[in-house]
């Protein structure tokens, strides 16, 4: 029997399992895929994730496996800035920096960490039934029973599915291309993060490693399928747009809708709690998906620091994180909802280039502070 299942082996798995290495616990993740290799896009790790990852040793690995940004900037489609969030001042105070990196990169710096017989691939979970434990069946035939759980499965996570029997994905109305590619961006583009709004479409891109480009591009829903092609949505964006989405292999290009979970009551059960997109899934408009997921780890971590008692853990959990999770997936709805609009688009970004720089400073510092 395990003492500790973490069911995903996700970017919040991991950095849970590196977590609980740290408290000298006895783990054992439980991933579907047969194993943790270079596919899916890229992702941006925030000052707030690049801090518990200092403190678990691997800051320095992700920095050199991926790309530093200083900046994050908001344009119109010919690249005309709208707003920008410099956070050389953030960096400075919390000795981090953003950071984007290959998804895939950063799941084999977190694997590589653990001890490898903890991790169990080919392990899709089927059925999870609580008894005196749990008891786990996978979809491989294997069946073991677990003292404590942790839902690490995603948005459609089958832990929350079948224990806490709640959850809602609510559907933004926006389809979503992601893509990479090795491509020579202008010296201009390289350590920023740059998303471009149109008229119900948005085009973003960053380098994530040398002559890597992480890029996604977004339509609302009633215009899927308007062109056949998806350079020709963006032929009105500055030439960069349609030229990164032509040189993209299609083979390389992944297509979703854009959702996210309605605020669920509870994330804990008896000896098992949700972390990450299977508790607080967000749209990814704010770029905090995964560093919630991350934070989520981090507070376990220093919760286990005064208590060995995981169900008094896990209601303390939920008190501490929820304000802040409801307010990213709250606030990244929000924008999503603003940064897709068909009208009035000239209005919204005269208005938000008075926006001061102070203001998106003090945002952005709310999102990256730590909660302990």
């Amino acid at each position: 029997m395990d003492n500790i299942s973490i069911i995903g082996a996700g970017i919040g798995g991991l950095t849970l399992g590196n977590i609980l290495k740290q408290h000298q616990l006895d783990f054992t993740i439980y991933e579907s895929a047969s194993e943790i290799k270079p596919v899916g896009a890229g992702i941006m790790m925030a000052v707030n994730a690049m801090q518990i990852f200092d403190q678990l040793g691997l800051k320095e690995k992700i920095e050199n496996a991926g790309n530093k940004l200083h900046g994050i900037s908001i344009t119109d489609e010919s690249l005309k800035p709208i707003t920008k969030t410099s956070i050389l001042a953030l960096e400075q105070k919390y000795n981090s920096c953003n950071v984007a990196i290959h998804r895939a990169e950063l799941q084999k710096i977190l694997a590589e960490n653990i001890d490898q017989a903890s991790i169990k691939l080919n392990h899709s979970l089927n059925k999870i039934e609580k008894h005196e434990n749990y008891s786990l069946l996978f979809e491989n035939g294997n069946r073991t029973d677990s003292k404590i759980i942790f839902g690490a499965d995603g948005i459609k996570s089958r832990v929350r599915n079948q224990i806490l029997k709640t959850g809602d994905i609510r559907n933004a109305g926006q389809k979503c291309w992601r893509g990479l590619l090795e491509f020579d961006l202008p010296e201009q583009f390289n350590h920023e993060a740059f998303e471009m709004w149109g008229k119900g479409k948005r085009f973003g891109f960053v380098k994530i490693a040398e002559k890597k480009v992480y890029w996604y591009a977004l339509v609302n829903e009633e215009k899927h399928k308007l062109y056949p092609e998806l350079p020709d949505y963006f032929k009105d964006f500055h030439p960069l747009a349609p030229s990164i989405l032509e040189s993209t292999l299609t083979e390389n290009i992944i297509l979703n809708d854009i959702t996210d979970l309605s605020p669920i009551p509870s994330w804990y059960s008896n000896n098992l709690c949700l972390i990450g997109d299977a508790a607080h899934a967000t749209t990814p408009n704010m770029g905090q998906g995964a560093c919630q997921a991350i934070e989520d780890a981090y507070i376990i971590g220093k919760l286990l620091e005064n208590s060995r008692d995981f169900n008094r853990i896990f209601k303390e959990f939920q008190k501490i994180r929820r304000k802040k999770v409801d307010y990213v997936v709250n606030t990244s709805w929000k924008i999503g909802k603003m940064s897709q609009w068909e009208k009035g688009n000239t209005l919204r970004n005269f208005f938000m280039r008075f926006i001061p720089e102070s203001t998106n400073y003090k945002l952005a510092e709310k999102i990256i502070k730590l909660e302990m």
